[in-house]
């Protein structure tokens, strides 16, 4: 049952994109990566805790070790980047992927080990359980090509299926029969062409043509650019569609299709797939490119075509905006061969006031006549199928923040549907969480239901005054009346994370402390008992006491606010205050009521990604991270439209604080963040003089370079010119003057955040005299991989901040 979301240095000329401070923009030098102080490196460098997967019948936990950070020259391996994928042409999967590089299994009841047998040595991905959860499959990556692995967890062997496998979109590679007894695998197409070389002369230009449509679009990256990349794509993602056997008998169902989405029907006799046809687009990623949506039987012969999706460059701008025609095409989860569909009756425009927003509908054998289902007035978000007479359906609208949760009956026609909660998305305290699924034997997800009582399951994050206190709930199909069967309590923040056996209230908790990591537990609700599955231990011993204080306090216009404080171990008020680096990422919001609520617990275990700001624990500094600092936007105000002035008011509220309290020393304070944390520290840098240094990791600070819209801001630069102008920090750039330390990945893919975004602002801050340094991290996308890059990052910022916010004779101790 399981809930429905789920240092070796390397030498070489690429060094030469890191930049110095006094040098032109593209100078180079002898610097190397660098390494931050030990305390920080043996945090990045510790083993990662292992990934927990269970099996569907509750027999099996799979301990999955997680692979370390890849070297720089490990990053340095070829890379495609097209039609907004990245590829490994070398074995034609997706580049820079997570893996796992190790496995033990364990017998859930006993906590035996079971050995499996042939297991195959390196790393693996896409793990999926068999509907009869006896068997497991999973990729096994290698640097030539993948391969399909199938390991019995009963019988404790594991054997190769099949070579070549087809893995260059994100989703599933390959997808299990509900009988268990064969898989459908993407694989690369026999009939794959010998790929022509790259003429170096051109043979025309690249033209491209708009008709007088609209046709506005985000500043996507990695493109399509000419009829070569056309050629690229085509080779790699030309796919055949097979059907394998346990026994490798092989059958091809579709062959040298661009494939982008294949889904047997739960009763294993169909197969809907999503095939791209051409004409690309050299504007939008492979996703808004015209597709076929097909139904086929499992012999691959062809049934009917769907939809035929053209060309989706002229969606129209907002954040509820959809392409018209069928979308969200599945297979109802409950039902042996029912196709569930949604289409837009606004035009995909949220701009256009209409009643309904989306319909529902189904379609059958022999898939003729499709059915409306339901008609809901806000945009469709997701659903949960239960049975005949019961599912639950979610719309949503984004301007007014608002999300409904709509209990329907499948069987009946044109339905709005009883609605079980109409909740406000900016509201955490009143969020009911989501309904609990179980699989069924077809391997598909099924909403878990009480029979005799009539009531769901509930879990949810549970956020309170008193910090988020997950829970397990069950809710009435009847009244909608709920009652709470499950709560964390302190000292612990304990989150559910499965339903083990419905009828004795056993559930699977994942609980940890300030002090002790998260570890795995098998509680009986009823019994009151429980039984510890694993036994991490502290990944940074050195940091377990480390303390948190929740600050909550308000804004000059009222609104209130929290941050949460660390204090370095052995921090005592007695010794005054601190150097303190401020990590943040400011939030639009439309209701100011929401804003203060508390969105974290006192209890949780102090996690250290590379990303975050911890580290300088380890320093000497109180780190201050993800403080509240809203732009609201109440009624038909937008958020944006004081955004400079929000900014200031939230950042001057919290250093008040910080230094009322004495934990802060107001002349050694750094503001840092990542993205739009980025652009905040542009603009405050820009606007007050609150911070001594700034930190600003791959952001955007031209808004004219994205003129379609961004974040959440859905106006364009036409509609509002002195919004985009206003809050470019660009467009400030001689009003910065505390040091700022720019950084960004050379390949960064993010829609806006060119790398162009940090080299202009550099050039600007540096034509007027101010203090700055731009570190541009060669191979490296928006988040950082390469472990030479994370802690040459990690020894800039701290270089940065020992510079110009610790006394000189601590910096002269520190060499």
């Amino acid at each position: 049952m399981k809930t429905s979301r789920n240092m070796s240095i390397f030498f070489g000329a690429i060094w030469a994109g890191i930049i110095l401070v006094g040098q032109p923009l593209f100078a180079q030098d002898n610097q190397s990566y660098q390494m931050p102080p030990k305390e920080m490196t043996d945090i990045l460098m510790a083993p990662l805790t292992p990934t927990v997967n269970i099996s569907p019948n509750n027999d099996f936990i799979l301990f999955l070790e997680r692979s370390p950070l890849p070297t720089i020259e490990e990053m340095a391996q070829p890379e495609l980047k097209i039609a907004g994928l990245r590829i490994n042409p070398l074995n034609n999967g997706q580049s820079r992927v997570s893996t796992f590089i190790g496995l033990k299994m364990k017998e859930m009841t006993s906590l035996n080990e079971r050995v499996l047998k042939d297991f195959p040595a390196g790393s693996f991905t896409d793990l999926r359980w068999s509907p009869d959860g006896k068997m497991f499959a999973f990729v096994l990556v290698k640097n030539e090509k993948l391969e399909l692995w199938i390991a019995d967890a009963e019988k404790g062997t594991t054997q190769k299926m099949l070579d070549n496998i087809n893995d260059v979109l994100s989703g599933e590679p390959f997808q299990w029969s509900p009988t268990s007894d064969y898989l459908l695998v993407k694989t690369i197409t026999k009939n794959r062409q010998i790929l022509a070389k790259k003429n170096l002369v051109p043979t025309g230009p690249t033209i491209q043509e708009n008709l007088g449509k609209k046709a506005p679009a985000r500043t996507y990256q990695d493109l399509l650019k000419n009829a070569y990349d056309e050629s690229l794509f085509d080779y790699h993602l030309s796919t055949d569609l097979v059907k394998i056997s346990l026994k490798g008998e092989l059958q091809t169902l579709l062959s040298n299709k661009i494939l982008t989405s294949f889904s047997l029907s739960p009763n294993g006799k169909y197969i809907i797939n999503t095939v791209l046809k051409k004409p690309y687009s050299y504007l939008v990623p492979y996703s808004n490119f015209p597709k076929e949506i097909n139904l086929n039987d499992i012999s691959g012969r062809f049934i009917k075509s769907l939809a035929d999706i053209p060309l989706s460059e002229s969606v129209p701008i907002g954040n509820d905006a959809v392409r018209t025609g069928m979308r969200s095409v599945e297979w109802r989860a409950d039902a042996p061969e029912t196709i569930i569909y949604v289409e837009a009756q606004d035009e995909g425009d949220p701009n256009k006031k209409v009643e309904v927003r989306d319909k529902i509908f189904s379609l059958t054998t022999p898939f003729v006549e499709p059915k409306l289902m339901a008609s809901l007035s806000g945009r469709y978000r997701w659903s949960s199928w239960g049975n005949d007479t019961l599912a639950i359906l979610v719309d949503g609208w984004w301007k007014n923040r608002t999300q409904r949760m709509i209990k329907i009956n499948p069987s009946l026609e044109n339905q709005k549907g009883k609605v079980i909660f109409d909740i406000n998305t900016e509201d955490l305290y009143k969020d009911p969480g989501y309904p609990i699924v179980a699989y069924n034997k077809a391997g598909r997800e099924v909403l878990l239901v009480k029979e005799q009582t009539k009531k769901i399951i509930f879990m949810g994050e549970g956020s309170s005054p008193e910090g988020k206190r997950p829970f397990v709930r069950e809710v009435s199909l009847i009244d909608n009346s709920v009652n709470e069967i499950w709560r964390s309590e302190a000292p612990f923040y304990e989150m559910p994370i499965d339903v083990l056996d419905m009828t004795k209230n056993v559930i699977l908790t994942r609980k940890e402390s300030t002090t002790v990591p998260s570890n795995y537990f098998v509680k009986n609700l009823d019994e009151k008992s429980e039984r510890q599955l694993t036994f991490f231990s502290h990944p940074y011993p050195h940091m377990k006491d480390v303390k948190k204080e929740l600050l909550q306090y308000q804004r000059a216009d009222g609104v209130k606010l929290t941050a949460k404080v660390y204090f370095p171990v052995g921090y005592s008020a007695q010794k005054g205050a601190l150097p303190t680096l401020i990590w943040a990422y400011p939030r639009e919001y439309k209701n100011a009521n929401n804003v203060g609520q508390v969105k974290d617990s006192p209890y949780l275990f102090t996690r250290i990604g590379w990303t975050g700001p911890m580290y300088w624990l380890t320093q000497g500094y109180a780190v201050v991270d993800d403080p509240d600092l809203p732009i609201i936007g109440e009624g038909d105000k937008q958020p944006n439209d004081t955004y400079i002035e929000q900014l200031k008011s939230g950042a001057e509220a919290l250093v008040n604080e910080l230094v009322s309290k004495g934990i802060a020393d107001k002349n050694r304070i750094a503001i840092g963040g990542h993205s739009y944390g980025a652009f905040m520290t542009a603009n405050l840098l820009a606007h007050t003089s609150l911070f001594a240094v700034g930190i600003a990791r791959s952001g955007a600070y031209n808004r004219t370079l994205t003129p379609f819209g961004f974040q959440s801001e859905e106006r364009t630069m036409w509609e509002v010119p002195e919004i985009y102008a206003k809050m470019s920090p660009f467009n400030a750039a001689n009003k910065i003057k505390n040091p700022l330390l720019i950084i960004h990945g050379e390949a960064d893919n993010n829609a806006g955040t060119f790398p162009l975004q940090s080299e202009r602002l550099y050039n600007a801050i540096k034509g007027h005299g101010g203090t700055t340094r731009f570190v541009l991290l060669p191979l490296e996308s928006h988040g950082y991989t390469a472990k030479e890059s994370i802690l040459h990052t990690l020894w800039e910022m701290n270089q940065w901040m020992n510079k110009y916010m610790k006394p000189q004779e601590v910096q002269s101790e520190g060499k």
